[in-house]
């Protein structure tokens, strides 16, 4: 069943969306009170759909704000007698923090719900296209199941067509470690996509190392895929070696060594003798898996 909150909802997000202005302490803006608050009486909502804050683009909203102030006000919400926690602005929050400011405009919210918080915080993040691909699938996962709203009733709720949410939702299928890789912006959601139709996790964490970081186009990421779905006959072998099969002991240690290097890693042989291949794409990759290893090496034991 679908909840309707009414015109409250509506206003509400109207407010915020037409926030977006300069404002004065105590300043009446479309008839809601802006607040000058100070800043140690709030808090982030543990429920706030962006989970990755990126480190460059937090450092240019740091710099606005230090110049031009804090031109949005924070919508908050009353929790305690003297607390307020963030229903919309973590950004500028922490932006705010950040710049050692002691009060930040703010707009206060009174009797809302912790779904119709919820909603509002999931479609504000929605509205402002500022989460990243895995994040913006999990906010829309979460407001569908808030509301029991089908794809079409949450196309229509955010104002984008069907097939786009269906689209950014499918991404939900991807392995975790994928999905890591999107969520820290080396992977695009385009990438991401060619991904899903690959089943078989280790080889889709594979080709996402091969494309990360802007190695491979969509187009030749998708070219390689159709390949392995589609792969040619194969030509008899004049050998009758048999690919070892790797126990489990050495694919766990395949896993890890795949988390630490944050790369593609290939053990080739068995328990007794072979070969480990860490596979690198750039010199900054090269690099980066070097101090890997030597901070492994100056590890007191």
């Amino acid at each position: 069943m679908v909840k309707k909150y009414g015109k409250g909802l509506t206003q509400l997000l109207e407010n915020i969306k037409d926030a977006s202005v300069s404002v004065a302490p105590k300043e009446v803006l479309e008839g809601t009170r802006v607040y000058d608050l100070e800043i140690e009486k709030i808090f982030p909502n543990k429920n706030q759909p962006r989970k990755y804050f990126g480190e460059e683009e937090q450092k240019e909203l740091e710099a606005s704000i230090k110049v031009h102030g804090i031109l949005q006000p924070l919508i908050l919400v009353k929790k305690d007698e003297d607390k307020y926690m963030i229903v919309a602005g973590e950004r500028r929050y922490r932006a705010a923090r950040a710049q050692n400011f002691k009060t930040v405009p703010a707009i206060i919210k009174e009797g809302l719900g912790d779904d119709m918080i919820r909603e509002i915080s999931l479609i504000e993040n929605l509205q402002r296209e500022n989460l990243n691909a895995i994040e913006e699938a999990e906010a829309l996962q979460d407001l569908a199941t808030l509301n029991g709203y089908t794809q079409e009733q949450l196309a229509a709720r955010i104002g984008k067509a069907r097939s786009s949410v269906a689209n950014t939702l499918r991404l939900l299928q991807l392995n975790e470690e994928v999905k890591s890789l999107v969520t820290q912006d080396r992977l695009s959601a385009g990438h991401a996509r060619a991904l899903i139709p690959i089943t078989n996790e280790e080889d889709q964490i594979d080709f996402a190392y091969e494309a990360a970081d802007g190695q491979m186009t969509v187009r030749e990421l998708e070219h390689k895929v159709r390949v392995y779905l589609n792969p040619p006959p194969e030509k008899p072998q004049m050998s009758k070696e048999k690919k070892v099969k790797l126990t489990l002991e050495l694919k766990n240690l395949v896993n890890d060594m795949k988390h630490v290097f944050m790369t593609k890693v290939k053990v080739v042989g068995n328990d007794n003798k072979g070969r480990i291949v860490i596979d690198y794409f750039s010199r900054d990759d090269l690099d980066r898996i070097a101090e890997i290893i030597e901070s492994l090496k100056n590890k007191p034991e």
